[in-house]
């Protein structure tokens, strides 16, 4: 498969992964609700991220954790824009390979983090754009605001296509699906070609099969067996899977006991040829993934 994403007409520079670090300025998202709600908090866990490997850093003003209430556009637009500006005036250089054989894990980093936004909005997807960000993070696929559409088959940025069954007040009801793997790709197939015939290039999507996102353990675990499938869509997949509740679900683990589960199925994940990954622990990920690298 080819790999390489388009933002604004140049290319992501070629690696063997990518991490995608989580900055949740929220007062309610599952694992760190609350942390980094203040801006200067936010903005000093973005630099943490960046410094410790994270190729993107993917920015959330919203939460979207099951039972998770909206907010405004205009609150969600106040908490994310201190953080964009800091990002994108970060001078500060990653440290992510200073200590890995890049002859071995040719790992290399832009001189500032790609910044995504984590939003199913039309005004803030709008505004974010307008600021010079590179990727939207939507987990309702345009589906919750059409215009959305629009906004980005007009600036193009690499835009992440998830699947979500349901909206997060009821997504965790009772989901249901006659066979999740064949839905979820129907349903990419369905969207990418909405994008593509709206004037988004295919090279700037990438695909999230939404763990977690009205499915239950089964229905999970059944995409992570068969994710491969997906292959044949030539477009890669972001996954997002760290410190989740399949974790809890399966072997009993709380929030803060997920740390190894999360490495254990990331390496496995990258097995399977996937390399976007979005977490929480970015420093462990980079970690985990340039061993499971070096020893393919």
């Amino acid at each position: 498969m080819n790999n390489t994403l388009q933002f604004r007409g140049e290319a992501l520079t070629p690696a063997p992964f990518y991490v995608w670090g989580i900055v949740n300025t929220t007062p309610d998202s599952f694992f760190d609700g609350g942390q980094y709600l203040e801006s200067n908090k936010a903005i000093s866990h973005a630099q943490k991220l960046w410094e410790q490997g994270a190729a993107i850093l993917d920015i959330g003003g919203a939460s979207s954790r099951p039972g998770a209430e909206d907010v405004s556009a205009e609150e969600e637009w106040k908490r994310i824009f201190p953080v964009i500006q800091a990002i994108q005036n970060l001078n500060i250089p990653s440290k992510g390979t200073e200590n890995l054989r890049t002859d071995i894990v040719p790992l290399s980093y832009a001189s500032k983090p790609l910044i995504s936004i984590d939003t199913w909005r039309v005004e803030v997807a709008e505004k974010v754009l307008q600021q010079g960000v590179e990727i939207i993070n939507d987990i309702s696929a345009f589906s919750w605001e059409k215009d959305l559409l629009s906004v980005v088959a007009e600036y193009k940025p690499m835009y992440v296509l998830m699947h979500c069954q349901g909206r997060p007040q009821t997504m965790q009801k009772a989901p249901e699906y006659h066979d999740v793997v064949q839905e979820v790709y129907a349903f990419f197939e369905e969207k990418m070609n909405k994008l593509v015939q709206a004037g988004l290039p295919e090279q700037n999507i990438i695909l999230d099969p939404g763990i977690g996102f009205g499915k239950t353990l089964e229905h999970n675990l059944n995409l992570l067996k068969n994710i491969k499938v997906f292959d044949t869509l030539h477009r890669p997949i972001l996954l997002g899977i760290s410190q989740k509740s399949m974790f809890g679900h399966l072997l009993g683990l709380d929030k803060d006991k997920r740390s190894i589960s999360t490495q254990v199925c990331t390496a496995l994940a990258m097995e399977k040829g996937i390399i976007h990954h979005r977490v929480h622990e970015v420093e462990h990920t980079v970690q985990t993934l340039a061993l499971s690298y070096a020893m393919k």
